[in-house]
């Protein structure tokens, strides 16, 4: 039987929530993770970051509930970054998952491991 990975979020392998607001982006390289940092410290736009990694179970049992957190926090841009593909700009992350919250351009907070509430709750304190 053949393994098929793409699904959602460009190719996670998970089955994922379908983003209704386009405020759900995913770094797919070392360069695209830069333009979206870029992009997050030259915004306004309050974001989150997580920094996961295929091979970690408990980021693939979050980042579902990332997904679907994203349409219930529209102002909110939400990334996506698996450290095996952002390997030069990722290599600060000891602990996956890690979340990074941005406020103005700045990082703000940041959260380790998983938790639906917990990351709910610190989305709802930084939107």
């Amino acid at each position: 039987m053949e393994n098929n990975t793409k699904k959602g979020l460009d190719g996670t392998g998970l089955e994922l929530p379908v983003n209704r607001h386009a405020n759900l982006k995913r770094a797919s390289s070392d360069q695209s993770h830069l333009q979206i940092l870029h992009d997050i410290k030259s915004s306004n736009t309050p974001a989150v970051i997580n920094y996961g990694a295929s091979w970690c179970r408990v980021c693939s049992q979050i980042l579902p509930a990332f997904c679907r957190l994203s349409n219930n926090f529209p102002k909110l841009s939400f990334v996506y970054a698996d450290i095996d593909e952002c390997p030069e700009t990722t290599q600060h992350i000891r602990y996956t998952p890690t979340f990074h919250f941005y406020r103005d351009g700045e990082r703000v907070d940041e959260m380790f491991g998983a938790g639906e509430e917990r990351l709910h709750d610190r989305l709802w304190l930084h939107s």
